[in-house]
């Protein structure tokens, strides 16, 4: 499973989006194949991570900066926003 999925299932990452009238579908994490391929080679069940997520809304592309916390056992994930930046409006 994503862990984009396992974070739109969560409440607390859908209510971040909406503050920023973000779409779930409208996001991507920065490098995830590489952390989940990176985390199944070290057979862990948890994942600790600073990422990045890129959103899009009407008003540009945003950049949210922070911690992602994963338990891929129970599949559950937790993104501890740290900041973000705001790249450029969408044409």
């Amino acid at each position: 499973m994503k862990i984009t999925e396992l974070l739109l299932k969560g409440h607390s990452f859908p209510a971040l989006l909406k503050t920023f009238g973000i779409d779930g579908n409208d996001v991507k994490i920065q490098d995830e194949d590489i952390i989940m391929a990176d985390q199944f080679s070290k057979h862990q069940d948890t994942v600790k991570e600073t990422i990045c997520i890129e959103a899009k809304n009407k008003s540009g592309v945003f950049n949210l900066f922070g911690t992602l916390h994963c338990n891929l056992v129970n599949n559950l994930a937790v993104f501890e926003m740290q900041g973000f930046e705001q790249l450029r409006p969408v044409c």
